[in-house]
This record gives structure tokens, C-alpha cells and sequence, in this order.
């Protein structure tokens, strides 16, 4: 019994440590952005990179991106970088002009069914990759980027 219970803490505290979560390399990913220009993930090779996956018609999206916003400005001279990416189905245009009324301040593009599904297979949207300043994908995060959430898992890769 006293075997199990160490067991038993020691794998609970494991995740906690970073030693339960596999590390892999983020996949090449190529789109284009708003204005037609290629945008690669290898050009923000040392720097701290959220992909977030949103689109005009959904509601909790909406409501993340001024957040985004923030911590972009906030922390770009720290290595930040949040690239949105759009998914399906969506118009240029309509992009464009969502973009322009919140006043986004990082780059956006066109994404589809498959970029998504290079990083997470599910339905959920929005969806935010964190990548470290050496190319691999730390975590994925579900639902809304909360500030909490922000502070826990970015904020320490920023150092």
C-alpha cells in the first residue's frame, strides 16, 4: 500500500514538473497572409509563438482578441509573437475588415480544415498553440486564452 501511494504522488506531481508532457517540434506551416505575402512559421524562429485558430462568426474569438491585442503590444520587445489564423469559412474581406475595426496588431492569415488539424483535430474554436523560442509546441489551449492562463504558461517562456 505505502508503495502505491508514492507511486501514486510521484506521477501526480510529474506533469507539473514538464517530465509528463511530450515535446514535438512545431510543423512547417505556410500560408498567406491578408495582403496575398507568404508568412512562414520559420520566420519567427527565436521568438515565443501563440497560433491562434479563430474565425469572425465565433463569439468567444471575438471576445479573446483584444486580449491578444494587449499582450501583443505588450510583450512583442519580450519575443512575443501571436499570429491568427483564420478558419473556414471566411472571406478576405471579411477579415480584413474585422481586423481593421479591432485594430489588430499582429499578423493574420488564411487558414483551412487542414492547417487546423496540424495542431488539434477537434471542433473547438478558438484554439491557441504555444511554441517556444526553439520551435516546439508547449502546450494547446481550448476555449478562450485567459489572463490566468497567460501568466502560468507564456509569461514564464518570455524570460
Amino acid at each position: 500500500m505505502r508503495r502505491f501511494v508514492v507511486v501514486f504522488l510521484l506521477l501526480s506531481v510529474l506533469p507539473s514538473w514538464g517530465l509528463g508532457q511530450e515535446v514535438r517540434k512545431a510543423p512547417p506551416l505556410v500560408l498567406k497572409d491578408l495582403r496575398g505575402r507568404t508568412l512562414r512559421l520559420t520566420d519567427y524562429k527565436g521568438k515565443v509563438v501563440l497560433i491562434n485558430f479563430w474565425a469572425t462568426w465565433c463569439p468567444p474569438c471575438r471576445a479573446e482578441i483584444p486580449d491578444l491585442v494587449k499582450w501583443q503590444r505588450q510583450y512583442r520587445v519580450r519575443g512575443l509573437q501571436v499570429i491568427g489564423v483564420t478558419y473556414p469559412p471566411e472571406t478576405v474581406g471579411e477579415v480584413r475588415q474585422f481586423v481593421r475595426r479591432l485594430r489588430v496588431n499582429y499578423p493574420v492569415a488564411l487558414g483551412t480544415k487542414e492547417t487546423k488539424a496540424l495542431f488539434f483535430q477537434g471542433e473547438t474554436l478558438p484554439v491557441t498553440v504555444i511554441i517556444d523560442r526553439q520551435g516546439n509546441v508547449r502546450d494547446l489551449i481550448e476555449g478562450i486564452l485567459l489572463p490566468e492562463e497567460f501568466e502560468q504558461k507564456i509569461k514564464p517562456l518570455l524570460r
